[in-house]
């Protein structure tokens, strides 16, 4: 699984996924890897931007993050997604679940 913790700013972690499917052949070890890297942080961005195709097992796994950081009050934001997995969130509805920023910059200031 490639995700690289690319540093912090503000008490933010900061993820890349440079994967380009999140899909049922790696959601369990995304899902893991990520779960392990924000074990000590309240406040998360994923920086999806190599992500090119993400499947319901991909979702399932986002959402599970989402789930594990609220459960301790803390927040997980979505950001630089490619227009195709846009379109997925948007038609699954699942954008209403996630906040999604257009950069990871603009991701990290919706913290403040």
């Amino acid at each position: 699984m490639k995700l690289k913790e690319v540093g912090t700013d503000n008490n933010v972690l900061l993820i890349e996924l440079n994967e380009e499917n999140l899909d049922a052949s790696n959601a369990r070890e995304f899902r893991d890897a990520i779960q392990l890297m924000m074990s000590e942080c309240q406040r998360v961005v994923l920086d999806m931007s190599g992500v090119k195709f993400v499947d319901s097992s991909g979702l399932g796994a986002l959402i599970s993050c989402l789930r594990m950081l609220n459960s301790r009050e803390g927040d997980f934001k979505l950001c630089a997604m490619s227009k195709s997995v846009r379109a997925l969130f948007e038609l699954m509805r699942i954008d209403r679940v996630f906040n999604i920023h257009n950069t990871r910059e603009e991701a990290v200031r919706s913290f403040a």
